[in-house]
């Protein structure tokens, strides 16, 4: 008996799964699968293929295997811009390697704070009333 229907449609694994890795949505994924005359890939035929291919849909898919690729590609970003960055050293330092601004605190708690009040209080004190 011959099998009846149309034949299934194939996609190009590597490009769907670096698709789903930068964050591509559903929709923009069937974008880029468009056929000869420019019409975008039925979410529903790519949502069956990707169950044929790994055993899931696409939303089970991208919800387990999406942010993997894309935390990657932000980490190693981040790396290079911590080359010519500063700020993003500093903040990379902090996140991964523990480092921490050092904040001192004086015991009592007054300090600095105590003398700009009494600063304050005592401005003008010493000088001379204004003549009328």
């Amino acid at each position: 008996m011959a099998k009846v229907g149309r034949p299934k449609t194939e996609f190009n694994k590597k490009l769907f799964v670096d698709l789903v890795g930068i964050g591509c949505k559903q929709a923009e994924i069937c974008w880029v699968f468009r056929d000869d005359d420019g019409k975008p890939a039925n979410v529903d035929t790519l949502s069956r293929w990707c169950k044929r291919e790994f055993g899931m849909n696409y939303q089970e898919y991208s919800k387990q295997n999406g942010a993997l690729a894309l935390k990657i590609q932000l980490r190693k970003n981040q790396l290079e811009l911590s080359k010519k960055s500063a700020a993003m050293a500093i903040w990379l330092g902090k996140q991964y390697l523990d480092q921490k601004d050092n904040v001192t605190v004086e015991a009592g708690g007054q300090g600095m704070l105590a003398d700009l009040i009494d600063g304050l209080r005592n401005q003008g004190k010493d000088e001379e009333p204004p003549e009328k």
